[in-house]
């Protein structure tokens, strides 16, 4: 082991010497992206081959009850693995990732790597109605994080490689280049320069040779657009934007309100049992709804809406368009559901693909509903069930751009463009305006540790206020006489305030030197006047939720140079503004450009 780091290091020596950082950054960003690209074709095969292994094609055979069977399975599995061998929580992929740039400079666990390629795969192919989108990103992003930390490489160019494997993760997943690229910027709030944007070009260009390497030309979605835009269609569109904004909103509200459910019960064995029965009654009446879904999705761009309903355990007519008209809807009112089940029980999986699940649905049924009205109305319900997954992730997911570019790169053209920007624009500020932040990071703001394109919020967040304590100052007592609070504290601190605590430690004011000045030098007082006499109240700085950006702030309107910092009512130090001001340009310079 000694051997082979001393080669590693002459190896790193070498590059210092020989290749620029901008270089050696172009490299990084290929590896990166070859690294994710493979991780997202590691988890579709594993995936793949449990459902193999499971022979999923029994649906046909009306086998519907092992449908409520292999889900608890499989989540027993991943809750067994998470207990015995991990012993550590695994968030979804964006979510952890964001909070990583955020909160700790880019450094991402290595567990994360592994974690993600092992329980995803289990949750998904026994059923677990997620995606496997975050958990890909998450391996690629803990990958990057991990690579840049094996050749020492900055905290701005940590994050950089983070967005080339969200990249690379995207691009290979879908075979999207483009909307790899812009899910990376958008959703990571990364600066559109070509500093980053040939990095990022580079690592979703590695992932997706790699994706055709392993998996080749094969696609999990793909369209060919046989009908065009028509500008006589553009009021379906606007009431159908609409309606993706509504649903989107439920998806959020249904996926805060069950996370909120399951977790007031504070034993993980008892969620576990709770959630994998909901989920089994659930894909025992609708099949369609185990797994991802991509299924669904294609049956329903390809026109065959029976297959991609399923062989569900109760009869209907399949010749009466109003019943498949409700199956649909029912389906797109449910996936949200099992969804959020399936993570509230300890599954592992990611929510954009159940975005598009839910989207392909909606957009199949409005269309639907147009073209049987009666009113000589004709639609193409391909187009409107492209553009349903548009206005769900330019809802949910709160990525407009992404959302377009997926869908235009997925169906090989761009004759769509008008109503999916159209559609993107409504759904996303519908759901703005109740929604503040999208699942991926609506803790994160709560938290006030979300990333955003603000460079100066960002750097603010990304500051520890732990590193900014001063903790030389001499506290005194609202007891102590003058004299003594000279002797012990005047004459040994360089400093010109003190704080005020009592016999526990709790903070009680400061005392300047100045409102002592005058009567310091006066021994007659020394024995008679109490510090007490002197002391005056101070903003103080809360240890435990206090942030960098409140920090500021507090000294802004108290216009003081040091502000006492307490945790739990009791002293801990000072925070000066001087040094919080050079913390600040120093974390400028470090994570910007």
């Amino acid at each position: 082991m000694p051997k082979a780091k001393n080669i590693f290091r002459k190896i790193i020596i070498w590059r210092y010497k020989h290749i620029s950082e901008r270089q050696f950054v172009y490299i990084l960003s290929i590896l990166v992206g070859f690294l994710a690209g493979l991780g997202t074709v590691t988890l579709k095969n594993i995936t793949h081959y449990i459902q193999l292994l499971l022979s999923v094609d029994f649906l046909k055979e009306s086998k519907s009850s092992w449908f409520f069977i292999y889900p608890i399975i499989g989540l027993l599995i991943v809750a067994i693995i998470k207990i015995t061998w991990l012993k550590k929580h695994i968030g979804h992929g964006i979510s952890t990732t964001l909070y990583a740039i955020s909160k700790r400079k880019g450094i991402i666990p290595k567990y994360n790597i592994f974690a993600a390629l092992i329980t995803a795969p289990l949750t998904v192919g026994f059923g677990g109605s997620v995606g496997l989108q975050g958990p890909a990103v998450s391996a690629g992003t803990a990958l990057a994080s991990y690579t840049s930390q094996l050749f020492h490489m900055t905290t701005k160019t940590r994050m950089l490689l983070i967005g080339c494997a969200t990249a690379g993760a995207m691009s290979s997943m879908f075979k999207a280049p483009i909307a790899g690229i812009i899910f990376a910027l958008e959703v990571f709030s990364l600066d559109i320069a070509f500093v980053s944007l040939v990095p990022l070009l580079l690592a979703s260009v590695a992932a997706i040779v790699t994706s055709y390497l392993f998996l080749g030309s094969d696609v999990i979605l793909g369209f060919e657009l046989n009908e065009k835009f028509q500008i006589s269609e553009i009021g379906f569109y606007a009431i159908f934007g609409i309606f993706t904004g509504i649903i989107s909103v439920y998806f959020s509200f249904i996926y805060f309100a069950i996370r909120k459910f399951f977790y007031q019960f504070k034993q993980r064995f008892v969620r576990l049992i709770i959630g994998s029965i909901i989920i089994g009654f659930i894909l025992y009446a609708m099949p369609s709804l185990y797994g991802e879904g991509y299924g669904l999705i294609n049956n329903l761009l390809k026109g065959n809406h029976i297959t991609a309903i399923g062989n569900t355990p109760f009869s209907f007519d399949q010749d009466n368009i109003w019943v498949v008209i409700l199956l649909l809807l029912l389906i797109t009112f449910f996936k949200a559901i099992a969804m959020s089940t399936t993570f509230a029980a300890g599954g592992v999986g990611g929510i954009f693909i159940p975005t598009l699940v839910m989207g392909a649905a909606l957009g199949n049924a409005f269309s639907k509903i147009i073209n049987n009205m009666g009113l000589g109305f004709q639609v193409s319900e391909a187009n409107f069930t492209l553009i349903g997954m548009t206005g769900l992730m330019a809802g949910v997911l709160h990525a407009p751009l992404t959302a377009i570019f997926l869908i235009a790169e997925i169906t090989g053209g761009y004759d769509l463009f008008v109503p999916l920007m159209f559609v993107a624009a409504i759904s996303f500020s519908f759901t703005k305006y109740f929604i503040s932040n999208s699942i991926y990071t609506y803790k994160l703001a709560q938290r006030g540790e979300l990333i955003t394109h603000n460079k100066d919020k960002n750097v603010l967040m990304m500051m520890q206020i732990e590193d900014l304590i001063e903790r030389n100052f001499k506290t005194v007592t609202p007891e102590m006489k003058l004299g003594e609070m000279l002797k012990k504290a005047v004459a040994k601190s360089s400093r010109n305030i003190f704080p005020v605590v009592d016999k526990k430690n709790q903070f009680l004011g400061i005392i300047l030197l100045d409102d002592i000045r005058s009567v310091m030098f006066d021994s007659e007082l020394y024995n008679k006047v109490t510090i007490e006499s002197f002391m005056k109240t101070a903003p103080e700085i809360i240890h435990e939720h206090d942030s960098a950006q409140v920090v500021m702030e507090k000294f802004k309107v108290s216009e003081a140079w040091n502000l006492p910092v307490v945790k739990e009512g009791g002293y801990i130090g000072f925070i000066s503004k001087s040094k919080l001001l050079t913390a600040y340009r120093n974390k400028l310079v470090e994570v910007t450009s």
